[in-house]
């Protein structure tokens, strides 16, 4: 199977597990990227059942919106029953790393309003230690040399994520991302506290406070369902 594949069979699994798990009339969560694009609209003809969604990133809405979604302001929700989303990165605790497409600190936010947090991804993201991808950090522009000397000091390689033209790259937040190459995590947990007290960063890519609470991943021969603990 094609990556592409894969990634439309786990948004359907995805699909198949929300409408089990979640009665009418909920607000779902939807995270970012091209797997959460497959989950998106594999859950369209679903929509009616939603009193709406709320979105990780101006690039889910829009696509829910096309769907025909109603998207709501997290601030007007308490709590949602389930939050899909993919990762770039897990290890076989449920860890991630994830902000590849930039939107890691509005997914730290709607995951922490989740009562299940579902990782979908094809069976490739999972690794037994986190650090191959390289670490997403979004920070305050006038930080941003800052945190380069002390993500350095750490034996870390950071670059300015830029666009394809060479600009900065600006997330939804009006924010810049260090892409820290070169560290191994070791310690999920701790590391992300560590990183997430600097002054300057808004949030960085280790998800460990925010892990996932089960993964559904695609493979060759059909979709692994797993719990982390």
């Amino acid at each position: 199977m094609t990556q592409d594949e894969l990634k439309r069979q786990v948004g359907q699994a995805a699909v198949e597990y929300v409408l089990a798990h979640t009665g009418a009339g909920v607000v779902l969560g939807v995270g970012t990227g091209s797997t959460v694009n497959c989950f998106i609209d594999a859950m369209a003809p679903h929509r009616d059942r939603f009193q709406g969604a709320v979105s990780s990133s101006l690039a889910s809405t829009q696509r829910l919106e096309h769907h025909g979604f109603t998207v709501i302001d997290p601030n007007a929700v308490t709590s949602v029953p389930v939050y899909v989303d993919g990762a770039d990165e897990i290890d076989p605790r449920g860890n991630m790393v994830k902000g590849g497409g930039g939107a890691l600190t509005r997914e730290k936010i709607l995951a922490s309003l989740a009562d299940v947090f579902v990782c979908i991804a094809d069976a490739s993201k999972r690794v037994p230690v986190l650090g191959g991808f390289p670490l997403p950090i979004e920070v305050v522009p006038m930080a941003r040399a800052l945190i380069e000397r002390r993500v350095r000091a750490l034996g870390g390689m950071p670059t300015l994520r830029a666009n394809p033209d060479g600009t900065a790259f600006v997330t939804d937040n009006g924010h810049q991302i260090l892409d820290v190459r070169g560290l191994t995590v070791g310690d999920p947990l701790a590391f992300e506290q560590q990183v997430n007290a600097w002054p300057g960063v808004l949030t960085m890519g280790v998800f460990a406070l925010q892990r996932a609470d089960m993964g559904l991943f695609a493979t060759a021969t059909g979709i692994e369902t797993v719990r982390f603990g």
